[in-house]
């Protein structure tokens, strides 16, 4: 039998390749390829043994939803789906220093209060310092179980003997697998280390969740299998220089996806914000040029933002675009639209857009709202205060409705919005959408709307 040889396996999609390249052939990612030592080879197609007749169901067969645990963090268990569900393996990355085990420390002592054994399992700091953490944010007295280990079997032998409800492996980076040849943080050892704990997880219904760091990119590091192994994918969001924080699901088996929570880095550690829209817009003066409010939807949570623009003139040949919380490339495109269209251009100038909070949108509801904070901006004309702007742009300079119209203006009426800027609901949008106290202003297209708000176009 021939010895088999080593391959190389690209961390971003895990595709393999006989020999290393600078690049990926695949998905075209730059120096993402590790050497990889294959699997012994079994004898016969599928080894000697045969394998168990397994159970078949149909798509009639009922069954009862798993059992959850809460935590008494609404935000945290918001984002679960509505709770901890047993034998769950949960990954949760995010920037360095932006407070993933501060929030899971918080968490892991909420479900010991609760009654959930835990065990909080740390490859990157030794156990005084976790304690020196708990003892900082109050949760000194938390019946938390420590440990500081990095070798799995270890870890593995130790949590089946004790057999605890959650446990924190904090990170999977850290650890070492002593049956893979290669260092700790490379695709195999990760990829091995998530099979074994997902694996444990689902044999001894225990729940398990996983710290992963992210890359450059901003993508959790290691190779993508790690997410698809996995029961529920999180992303811990925000800038370090600010205090918000956002909890985001990115896959969640057990509850709806692209839900958010919520916080704020105190002194005390990470306090939960049950009302993101007046946080939001808590530091918003008074109305300025290129300062529009933003309805929008994250998850089933309605959020209102603000959204700030800046039009200058460059002395450079290029003028900028720099955005920060939303796409580049849809930017590019709104200013497109509004020149072609309506014939505003923005040649010889500097854009600049941001999300205030902290917050990255990636809905195209937001479209409008970026056209009125650019336009009045550039026209040097504020919008006035209580009203808020939604809506999708087409190519074709159309206004296009959006979702969950209602829950978006019953929002913007809590705190105190009288007018709402809206595209023509018609057939395809909420027709017959009303909300007391509250003034809408239908646009069919862009034209329209830049001619009666801004007297332009």
């Amino acid at each position: 039998m021939a010895k088999p040889t080593a391959q190389f396996t690209c961390a971003e999609c895990g595709a393999s390749h006989p020999r290393w390249s600078g690049r990926c052939d695949a998905c075209g990612a730059w120096n993402s390829l590790s050497e990889e030592k294959p699997l012994a080879a079994a004898s016969g197609v599928m080894g000697a043994k045969r394998g168990a007749k397994i159970t078949l169901t149909d798509l009639a067969t009922s069954e009862a939803p798993p059992p959850r645990t809460r935590s008494g963090m609404d935000e945290l268990d918001r984002v679960l789906g509505g709770g901890l569900v047993a034998a769950s393996a949960i990954l949760v990355g995010g920037d360095p220093g932006i407070g993933k085990s501060t929030l899971l420390l918080q968490a892991a002592a909420r479900f010991a209060q609760a009654g959930l054994p835990v065990v909080y399992v740390s490859g990157e700091e030794a156990s005084a310092q976790v304690r020196m953490r708990a003892q900082r944010l109050g949760l000194g007295s938390a019946p938390v179980r420590l440990a500081a280990e990095t070798n799995l079997r270890d870890i593995l032998a130790t949590l089946d003997a004790e057999r605890p409800g959650l446990v924190v492996i904090d990170s999977i980076q850290t650890m070492w697998v002593d049956t893979v040849d290669s260092a700790p943080g490379s695709v195999s050892q990760v990829r091995a280390a998530a099979h074994e704990l997902t694996t444990f997880a689902k044999r001894r219904g225990t729940s398990v969740v996983l710290v992963g760091h992210v890359t450059k990119d901003g993508q959790i590091a290691g190779p993508r299998v790690v997410e698809h192994m996995v029961d529920t994918v999180l992303y811990f969001e925000g800038e370090r220089g600010h205090q918000f924080r956002i909890l985001r699901a990115v896959k969640n088996r057990f509850g709806p996806a692209d839900e958010i929570g919520v916080f704020e880095m105190t002194g005390a550690g990470l306090a939960e914000v049950l009302n993101p829209s007046a946080l939001f817009l808590s530091e918003r003066g008074q109305p300025t040029a290129g300062s529009v409010v933003f309805a929008g939807i994250e998850g089933t949570r309605p959020v209102l933002v603000e959204i700030q623009a800046l039009v200058a003139p460059t002395p450079q040949s290029q003028p900028r675009r720099s955005v920060v919380g939303w796409d580049g490339g849809r930017l590019a495109m709104i200013l497109a639209v509004l020149e072609a269209r309506c014939g505003i251009p923005f040649a010889g100038l500097d854009v600049y857009l941001n999300v205030a909070g902290g917050l990255k949108i990636s809905e195209p509801a937001a479209d409008l709202a970026v056209a009125a904070a650019l336009l009045s901006a550039r026209e040097d004309a504020a919008v006035p205060p209580d009203t808020v702007i939604f809506g999708e742009i087409s190519l074709s300079g159309a206004l296009r409705p959006v979702g969950q119209m209602e829950n978006r203006l019953k929002e913007a009426q809590k705190l105190g919005f009288t007018r709402a800027i809206v595209p023509g609901t018609g057939a395809a949008g909420g027709k017959g959408v009303a909300v007391a106290g509250m003034t809408l202003t239908e646009h069919g297209d862009l034209t329209s709307f830049v001619g009666e708000t801004f007297g332009a176009g």
